[in-house]
């Protein structure tokens, strides 16, 4: 196949074109037309038209500088650092001085420091502070050095601050870096001082609950304040008419319901108040503060059965566990598991799951599960949930003083040694609108039952209607509480758990203070015997235990006293004497029959002493042919009828 004729070249050469003298030259390439003379020939855009500004030069300018990028890492940081310094100073009007303070503040705060020398820096700094303070207040570094120097500084300088800062504390009560240093001021103010803060807040009260940074502000106003202040402060939130007339409202009429009654207000206006305020504060769930749990149990003993139940339903759920550490929240607990529905008592009980163990230590959480395990009903779910939880820390809770009233309460209810006149008084509460339908269904039903003797017919009885009947919100308990003890107790395993502990951690517990008393009811049974008969085996091997533990002979150079020469664990095993008979026989034969001699003086004297008052007459015999000798010949003194009540008192 023959190879194809290359292409000449000739055509790709420019033409050479005669030019003056008989010289070549290259001819002209074709010039590609710009956009600018395509449209300037269309005729839509005038010609481009190159600039006519003479070159820099000729003006004396400067060419344009590059900027220098550093190399290095280093350098790139510390570049970086300068340009957000420089950032800041022109974003914050008091850097440099927030700078200057922030050291000052290193130095303060030092633990090693002299007290002269923090109170001259606090000086210092409050002197480069000075007229600008309430502007810098609200910065997260300046509002800790002033906390430093208000706490730090003299008088005069405290007055001073105060003085600055009183117009602005509203504002500042509401800023999250400043609230703490409006607190340290509270903290630190005069009697004046406080009188004049509290009286700024006048119609903030109710705006600043409902902020969730400004209610730490009236919280901690309200804890500090006196009996008035916290009248003061509580007034506002009750009625408009109050904060007209707080002055016709003396220091006696602390409750709501005296004050409407003496001033004669119309109850209606003073709930539909109540409600505007509490309402949005519900809603957000600001429950923490004790001034908004007296709010909301005076609020219940003066509102209708409908607006009490609308509070019990928010309230029912988590909610309620983060009120329930004050008193006046735990009765608001209280009050919402008396009259709950059973839905709501559910709710309640969920929202405890994961935190028994606080409430079970709390001083008034717990009276809120002592109020649970004697209300509700559903004995499965509180087995569930609140028992599996307490069956876990009972080694703690055996041993706390708080915590003990829980398993105090099953096994010896309402025990007035056990519970205060307070505590008492808390689980006896309830809501007067509740408690009035109540009454008024009662007096209809006694109505009803006259007017069938009668011969008369009500309406209402034929077509089923009756006042008291149209929800479960009255009820409390319909189950035996003797039964739900058991079901509690027993059923549940708890007691069997706790007899194990109590024999586990029986000489500790004789010796506690608080301790004695759980194992008291423990080796009596419980009120009306409610470990009797299910758990007599294990109650006998506890009975050895205890007997075991005072058979121990006497040692001179232990560190603690033996059980019978104890304080607590002696008048504790003579309470066991007179009450329990099987323990007394047990305790006799094992470790005192033959050894009365050796306890003859002391506190053990007061334990076999006990034995000439027991039940079992056979017991009593016995004890008295070994003990008469010694009293005869001197060596027993029989305590005073006096001092065996105080005896049995020490005890309690």
């Amino acid at each position: 196949m023959a190879a194809k004729p290359l292409k000449s070249n000739d055509s790709k050469k420019r033409k050479r074109i005669a030019g003056p003298k008989g010289e070549e030259r290259k001819s002209n390439p074709k010039r590609l037309k710009s956009p600018s003379t395509n449209n300037s020939q269309s005729g839509s855009k005038k010609p481009f038209k190159a600039s006519k500004r003479p070159p820099s030069k000729q003006h004396g300018a400067k060419p344009p500088t590059q900027k220098h990028v550093p190399d290095t890492k280093k350098q790139r940081r510390l570049l970086a650092k300068e340009l957000a310094e420089a950032r800041k100073k022109k974003r914050k009007k008091h850097y440099t001085l927030e700078q200057e303070l922030s050291i000052l503040w290193e130095k303060m705060r030092r633990r090693d420091i002299a007290k002269e020398d923090r109170s001259k820096l606090a000086s210092e700094a409050l002197g480069k502070m000075k007229g600008k303070i309430p502007e810098i207040a609200s910065s997260h570094v300046s509002s800790r050095v002033l906390q430093t120097c208000v706490k730090h500084c003299s008088q005069e300088e405290k007055s001073a601050v105060f003085m600055e800062l009183q117009p602005h504390f509203i504002s500042l009560a509401t800023n999250t870096y400043a609230v703490h240093l409006v607190t340290k001021m509270l903290d630190n103010a005069s009697k004046d001082q406080l009188s004049e803060f509290i009286s700024s807040l006048y119609g903030h009260v109710a705006p600043l609950l409902r902020h969730m940074v400004g209610s730490l502000v009236i919280e901690h106003a309200y804890n500090v304040g006196n009996a008035s202040q916290k009248q003061t402060l509580l007034m506002e939130l009750y009625s408009p008419e109050l904060q007209l007339f707080k002055d016709l409202v003396s220091m006696k009429e602390t409750r709501l319901v005296d004050v409407i009654s003496k001033l004669q207000l119309q109850r209606s206006s003073v709930v539909r108040h109540m409600s505007s305020v509490l309402q949005p504060i519900l809603e957000k769930g600001i429950l923490d503060h004790s001034i908004i749990h007296r709010t909301l149990m005076e609020y219940l003993t003066i509102a209708d059965q409908s607006s009490a139940a609308d509070v019990i339903q928010q309230l029912s759920g988590p909610l309620l566990v983060r009120m329930i550490h004050t008193r006046d929240g735990s009765r608001v607990g209280i009050l919402c598991i008396k009259h709950g529905s059973a839905k709501e008592r559910k709710k309640i009980i969920k929202g405890m799951k994961g935190q028994c163990d606080k409430i079970a230590r709390d001083r008034f959480g717990s009276m809120v599960l002592v109020s649970i395990l004697s209300t509700v009903d559903d004995t499965k779910l509180l087995s569930k949930i609140i028992i599996r939880e307490l069956e876990g820390i009972l080694k703690e809770l055996v041993l706390d003083q708080n915590g003990r009233r829980s398993l105090l309460q099953l096994l010896h209810p309402n025990c007035s040694r056990y519970l205060s006149p307070d505590d008492l008084m808390s689980l006896s509460l309830s809501i007067p609108s509740f408690n009035t339908k109540k009454e008024s269904s009662e007096v209809n039903e006694a109505s009803d039952e006259e007017k069938r003797d009668n011969g008369e017919i009500l309406v209402e009885a034929n077509t089923g209607k009756s006042a008291g009947k149209n929800s479960d919100v009255n009820e409390v308990a319909k189950k035996d509480p003797l039964t739900r003890r058991r079901e509690l107790l027993i059923n549940s395993g708890l007691a069997e758990k706790l007899i194990d502990v109590c024999s586990e951690m029986a000489e500790n517990l004789l010796r506690s203070k608080f301790g004695k008393e759980v194992i008291y009811e423990v080796v009596t049974g419980g009120a009306d015997g409610v470990l009797h008969p299910a758990l007599d085996e294990k109650l006998e091997k506890l009975y050895e235990v205890i007997a075991t533990l005072v058979a121990e002979p006497k040692s001179e150079g232990a560190e603690d006293d033996h059980l019978l020469e104890d304080f607590h664990s002696s008048r504790t095993i003579r309470k066991l004497i007179l009450d329990c008979p099987i323990f007394a026989s047990k305790l006799w034969e094992k470790a005192l029959k033959g050894k009365c001699a050796i306890w003859a003086q002391g506190h053990s004297c007061k334990v076999i002493t006990a034995y000439l008052e027991a039940s079992d007459l056979a017991l009593r015999e016995a004890a008295k042919k070994e003990l008469q000798p010694l009293i005869d010949s001197g060596v027993l003194t029989l305590p005073a009828v006096n001092e065996s009540a105080k005896a049995d008192q020490d005890f309690h």
